[in-house]
């Protein structure tokens, strides 16, 4: 006789329950493990098996975001390989998801991982240190409807530890800081304590920050390979891909690769949120519609002037926008429309301001 696995454990909720009983009839739920080509492994109650996607399910997806990801559940026509590959039939709703727009010219939206309570981003306290990076790390996983942590891995390396913590408690605002080590355990229980039974976690970062390494300490066993430094005190990409793994004493995490670009999408509230004291800033401005150029009563040129704001966090707070705005322009019509009207706009109010000088 087959042990049942205990789904809750998998973190199955009463909602995504609910959801699958209209799916009842030949139809069977599971959780996506990894992904590669098309081919899933899931987890079921009877069990690890491979699904696939058919015809029918690729004509109707709208886009990459549509194909299953990492920690999505899923129905399927059967709940095991005895005769084949499962069919994976639909998608059932995502209570959050990490995405990204996917790397290269195109417009995608790539799916890093679903479904999940925390998201640990990790940065390690060495070379790989890059404040506006977090921004963006931050950003993303605000726009998921996950809960954003940060690590800051690798301490043991750290010279000026203080420094930086100040450094990153300045641009995360409101979000829980980790500061950990493998090498030390420093900070090991603290990250434990958020990930329990039926509690999803994913790990994201760059690569060779020590999220595998992590992922081992947990789990107590190499369940990822690591690799060593490289010689500019890097570490070397290890995770190739994506993978949702339980965890002994209960919880999942989900182990990422690292990202090379970080090319946020339609992300404008959680811009806002990740750029809050920027937002406050800009309602002191003098005027409503100020674009921050040449105006009177400039609130963020004051700011920006008396050191109050860091000129590289602007400017990457304005980088981020223009991302926003192209991603816009590209995948909504009427968004293009509103851009171009906005610049004209902008256009014709600088040639009266210029005219009105002389």
């Amino acid at each position: 006789m087959v042990n049942k696995v205990n789904l809750k454990q998998w973190g199955l909720s009463d909602t995504t329950k609910k959801e699958f009983k209209n799916y009842q009839e030949n139809s069977y739920i599971g959780r996506i493990i990894t992904e590669g080509n098309k081919i899933y492994k899931v987890i079921t109650e009877n069990g690890e098996l491979f699904g696939e996607i058919q015809g029918k399910f690729i004509y109707k997806a709208l886009g990459t975001e549509d194909f299953p990801a990492v920690g999505d559940w899923v129905i399927l026509d059967r709940n095991s390989n005895t005769n084949g590959n499962a069919i994976i039939k639909k998608v059932l709703t995502r209570k959050s998801k990490i995405s990204r727009k996917t790397a290269g010219n195109r417009t995608d939206e790539q799916i890093i991982a679903a479904n999940i309570d925390y998201t640990f981003i990790c940065m390690s306290l060495n070379n790989d240190f890059n404040i506006r990076r977090l921004e963006r790390y931050l950003t993303i996983v605000w726009d998921s409807m996950s809960i954003p942590i940060i690590v800051l891995t690798k301490s043991d390396l750290c010279n000026d530890l203080v420094q930086k913590s100040i450094e990153v408690n300045e641009v995360a605002i409101g979000v829980d800081i980790l500061i950990s080590s493998t090498v030390t355990g420093e900070g090991i229980n603290e990250i434990k304590n958020y990930i329990k039974e039926g509690i999803t976690c994913a790990f994201i970062g760059s690569s060779g920050v020590g999220k595998s390494s992590i992922l081992n300490y947990i789990k107590g066993k190499n369940i990822m390979n690591v690799n060593e430094l490289r010689d500019d005190d890097k570490g070397r990409h290890t995770t190739t891909h994506r993978q949702l793994v339980s965890i002994p004493n209960g919880g999942l995490i989900i182990d990422t690769p690292g990202m090379r670009e970080i090319q946020i999408i339609d992300l404008d509230n959680s811009l806002d949120r990740t750029f809050s004291d920027i937002e406050e800033l800009a309602k002191s401005c003098k005027f409503s519609d100020c674009q921050h150029n040449s105006e009177p009563g400039c609130a963020i040129k004051e700011a920006l002037k008396n050191g109050t704001l860091d000129a590289d966090r602007w400017n990457n707070y304005l980088k981020m926008k223009k991302e926003i705005e192209y991603y816009k322009r590209k995948t909504d019509k009427d968004a293009e429309k509103e851009y171009w009207a906005k610049f004209k706009k902008i256009s014709i109010n600088r040639r009266k301001n210029n005219n009105y000088k002389k």
